[in-house]
């Protein structure tokens, strides 16, 4: 069992070793260019734009709510929270990781304030979100799955 272990944590290794530096750079910039898109998309109420970052099969799956699969649903859903409300944050990105050739993710915290559309009354808005990204096609990354959950405390 020891033997297995430590053969597991060395294929690991050199796994992670064999993925090009430069590759992963270049990934890592991708990746975060993606977030850059999707932040300005979200302040903006830009449907069409977050739509385009998802995978045809991507999931959505926003708190308090059943997730959302495939794009036509995604922009259903999003075009609902831009009736309901609009947001005005940035994103700070934690952690992005590389997790084969094709798959990746990203860990990150929102923060701002949102308007309630119905109301017109603003608060702080706060987030943590994480990203799984499907490089499509062999060379574009794109959201395939995101869940989000708030970091403000219940509101009264």
């Amino acid at each position: 069992m020891k033997n297995i272990a430590l053969t597991t944590m060395a294929v690991g290794a050199a796994l992670v070793a064999s993925y090009p530096a430069s590759a992963e750079n270049a990934d890592t910039s991708a990746i975060q260019n993606v977030l850059s898109i999707y932040e300005t998309a979200l302040n903006a109420q830009d449907t069409d734009t977050i739509v385009g970052l998802y995978a045809d099969d991507g999931v959505f799956m926003p708190q308090h709510s059943q997730p959302q699969v495939g794009v036509d649903n995604i922009r259903t859903a999003y075009d609902n929270v831009f009736t309901a409300i609009t947001l005005d944050i940035e994103f700070t990105i934690d952690e992005i990781g590389l997790l084969s050739d094709d798959w990746a993710f990203a860990r990150t915290r929102s923060e701002g304030t949102v308007r309630i559309n119905a109301t017109g009354d603003s608060g702080p808005e706060g987030n943590q979100e994480l990203f799984l990204f499907q490089r499509t096609n062999g060379k574009t990354w794109q959201i395939a799955r995101y869940i989000f959950s708030t970091t403000n405390p219940p509101r009264g």
